[in-house]
């Protein structure tokens, strides 16, 4: 009834920047509250990277401040994270967070399948 589906990962250089979409969908979805970018390195616990509330309130995790962007257009239930200046330590499986509120008024938490990020040398 609700899906997130990622897109935009790939193998990229060090240096070099990539931008993941992440887009909601579904019949049972009536707001998104805060949606998140999260990512899972090898042998590794997930972390949250950085995170946006619906008015545009946006926090990072300390590694990628300076870095790394998120933003969301609320008129196409996506959020978006830009990446720049990439590191071979951010390769990681990076995963889409939405709190969604269905027409039952309940709020949700959803993941995305995840979208595989690789920064080489």
């Amino acid at each position: 009834q609700v899906q997130l589906v990622e897109s935009g990962g790939g193998l990229v250089q060090a240096g070099g920047s990539l931008r993941l979409s992440c887009a909601a969908s579904g019949s049972a979805i009536y707001s998104i509250n805060n949606m998140a970018w999260h990512r899972q390195a090898p042998g590794k616990q997930r972390v949250l990277v950085a995170t946006i509330g619906r008015g545009g309130d946006a926090s990072y995790e300390d590694s990628v401040k300076g870095r790394f962007t998120i933003s969301r257009d609320n008129t196409k239930n996506t959020v978006y994270l830009q990446m720049n200046s990439l590191k071979p330590e951010d390769t990681a499986v990076y995963f889409c967070n939405a709190k969604i509120v269905g027409r039952d008024a309940v709020q949700r938490n959803y993941w995305g399948q995840g979208t595989q990020v690789t920064v080489s040398l």
